[in-house]
């Protein structure tokens, strides 16, 4: 009897875990988002690891973006908020100065796919 209450009381402890659940995967090429992020200069402004002359100062350094819970400061950092964010920026933080340059949905895919191996 007392095993039984001791496994009543331990089951649904075992199914809590503390370890933040890691990022879903991104549907995109991370090698071909890592060319997209240097051929759009994402670099002048940010410091990304893996893409040459990507040194910027301008805005936060991206180092560990794929293991950060927000985007911009307060927008849930989940796939598809990364890509609206590349994609257009001011559309979901009015204000910001990170500009619209022009990626497309699918591009930033693969930037985001790139973006979430930097952990």
């Amino acid at each position: 009897m007392l095993a039984f209450l001791l496994l009543l009381v331990l089951l649904p402890l075992s199914a809590c875990r503390s370890d933040k659940p890691s990022k879903p995967d991104v549907v995109g090429d991370a090698g071909q988002g890592r060319q997209l992020l240097a051929r759009f200069q994402c670099g002048s402004c940010h410091a990304i690891p893996g893409v040459e002359g990507a040194a910027g100062t301008a805005g936060p350094p991206l180092t560990d973006i794929g293991s950060r819970s927000y985007l911009a400061g307060h927008l849930p950092n989940d796939p598809d908020m990364m890509v609206r964010w590349i994609v257009n920026p001011r559309a979901l933080v009015p204000g910001t100065t990170m500009p619209a340059m022009g990626v497309s949905a699918d591009d930033a895919r693969h930037m985001a796919a790139y973006l979430y191996t930097l952990k």
